[in-house]
């Protein structure tokens, strides 16, 4: 990058990767605890003018260093490049938190080259952590400095996912009711991928989603740096998670077979034959 800051063709996958999530969290930072235009999505779900300003800024940022590449936003869609590189982008992960002022959301910047990821930021707007890796190695930085990432199960503590669909075969809902998950575990709800980044830091010893993954915007990044950090990331069966149903990521393999032993009686009871 240069040393005014300015991203070109020469700069780094990464140095853009954190470039345009950096602008993209200026916007959402100094929006923060004002009041919000809401437009309506599926059910209780919406965008604001905030969501919209800081996709713009990520790609304005992505479009003057990669202007080949695809582009894919959480709000605008796709915009198709001329190669098989695409950036996956999710401005403001969290935007019902944003809404009510409450500081728990992220901003997501991914970069994919046909079946890897490249380069993945996950910024936390309001506390500054920016979380990324560059398909290899995985960081948390905090005032400047570098950290690696050290997932652990100590905290016993899995962020579930409950933003979907009200249906009762949508596993999450189940698993905070269900007694021997929360015997296992202490369950915490915080409705960001944030918390994906936090099992990569150590902070949860796992998290756990329902859906599917491919090109999914809001994940991409979370993904990407929980695996370079050295997470056990996989589906419900615990096979990758691209090609099945569901996303576990923990901390370590014994986290992660118990959560998959734990998941099983809810695929089983009839959701997995519902195709959620």
């Amino acid at each position: 990058m240069r040393q005014d800051g300015r991203v070109t063709s020469a700069t780094s996958d990464i140095d853009v990767a954190l470039a345009a999530a950096a602008a993209g969290a200026a916007v959402v930072r100094a929006a923060y605890g004002a009041e919000h235009i809401r437009y309506a999505k599926i059910g209780s779900d919406f965008a604001t003018e905030t969501d919209i300003a800081a996709e713009n800024a990520i790609f304005a940022v992505i479009e003057s260093a990669r202007p080949a590449d695809a582009r894919i936003g959480e709000e605008s869609g796709r915009a198709d490049g001329s190669n098989a590189r695409r950036w996956l982008v999710d401005p403001l992960c969290g935007t019902l938190n944003f809404a009510a002022q409450t500081p728990l959301m992220a901003v997501n910047v991914a970069l994919a080259d046909d079946d890897s990821t490249v380069a993945a930021v996950s910024i936390d707007p309001i506390s500054g952590e920016i979380f990324w890796t560059d398909g290899e190695r995985a960081f948390v930085r905090r005032d400047g400095v570098d950290v690696p990432l050290t997932p652990s199960p100590l905290s016993g503590l899995v962020d579930i996912d409950c933003d979907a669909p009200l249906d009762s075969a949508f596993v999450g809902g189940q698993l905070v009711a269900d007694q021997a998950f929360r015997a296992a575990f202490g369950v915490r709800v915080s409705s960001t991928t944030l918390t994906v980044a936090w099992a990569a830091a150590g902070r949860r010893a796992a998290y756990v989603s329902d859906g599917t993954f491919l090109d999914n915007v809001h994940f991409a990044a979370g993904i990407a740096i929980s695996r370079a950090a050295g997470c056990v990331v996989t589906d419900f069966a615990g096979a990758e998670v691209e090609s099945g149903r569901g996303l576990i990521v923990a901390a370590d393999a014994a986290t992660h077979e118990r959560i998959v032993r734990l998941i099983g009686p809810h695929l089983r009871d009839g959701s997995q034959e519902r195709g959620l």
